[in-house]
């Protein structure tokens, strides 16, 4: 397994937090395509060699890109699909085969809002698998089995899943080791983060927190993926936290750590 970063939460620079990614000893770094300056329609021609550029001095690839505009996809307002479809194509231009977003909500019952989504899902897979890549499904608010009952319906594994272990245990409320097992054949790539589930007067909540000081029992889970044959990235995601840098040099201390210990 290989340590990486979401660039994006150093709140720099490209370049900058590229070098920075770098001096924490990382390979690989994901990073949004979907807004401005960073959108996938303007990493064309002079840009898109500037990126590569930058990349190939400070010797990182990209474990993935992000793909996700803030919507389901059975919304009506956004053309998701085509917008998807350009990231895609804009990661492969940067040697990138995976990106990942949210879908949104999944249930086990038919309804015209599950079938809009998995229509359009299994469009988006179909193309994904035609040019060699994944667009990979987050996990998030459902829980394992459920995900992997709707991706079993495409008959395409063109989309796959980026496994976030914290998602499943502060928003689903579901084991993430056991997830590992369940969702074995489409991991292509994972998110590390950590949090916990709470509740106050009786409302549901949940919060971030640094690694190892959550619900996730990272040795555990580390061994799942092990086991499942799963030797990709380790994305260390931190989208909370007075100092991110701090924080992420932290996890890639502890990851390191955790994977010398066990032997992956």
């Amino acid at each position: 397994m290989k340590i990486g970063l979401i660039s994006d939460s150093f709140r720099l620079p490209f370049e900058e937090s590229i070098v920075k990614a770098k001096e924490l000893g990382v390979s690989g770094v994901q990073k949004y395509l979907t807004y401005e300056p960073f959108s996938a329609n303007l990493i064309v021609g002079d840009k898109l060699k500037e990126v590569k550029d930058i990349m190939a001095s400070n010797g990182l690839v990209f474990s993935a890109m992000v793909g996700d505009f803030g919507v389901d996809f059975d919304t009506e307002e956004f053309d998701v699909i085509g917008h998807s479809k350009r990231v895609l194509e804009t990661a492969k231009e940067l040697g990138c085969d995976i990106v990942t977003t949210h879908i949104g909500h999944l249930t086990l019952e038919d309804s015209p809002r599950m079938e809009k989504i998995r229509r359009r899902a299994e469009e988006l897979a179909i193309y994904a698998n035609s040019m060699g890549s994944y667009f990979a499904a987050e996990t998030g608010t459902e829980k394992a089995v459920v995900l992997k009952a709707f991706l079993d319906s495409l008959g395409t594994k063109g989309l796959a899943v980026n496994y976030d272990p914290a998602n499943l245990v502060m928003v689903a409320d579901d084991d993430p080791v056991a997830g590992v097992y369940t969702l074995k054949d489409y991991i292509v790539h994972t998110h590390a983060k950590d949090g916990i589930r709470t509740c106050n007067d009786g409302k549901i909540g949940f919060l971030e927190v640094p690694l190892g000081q959550g619900g996730v029992k990272w040795d555990n889970y580390l061994t799942a993926l092990n086991d499942i044959g799963y030797n990709g990235y380790l994305t260390i995601e931190r989208e909370v936290g007075d100092n991110p840098a701090a924080d992420i040099s932290m996890a890639v201390d502890f990851l390191t750590e955790k994977l010398n210990k066990l032997g992956f």
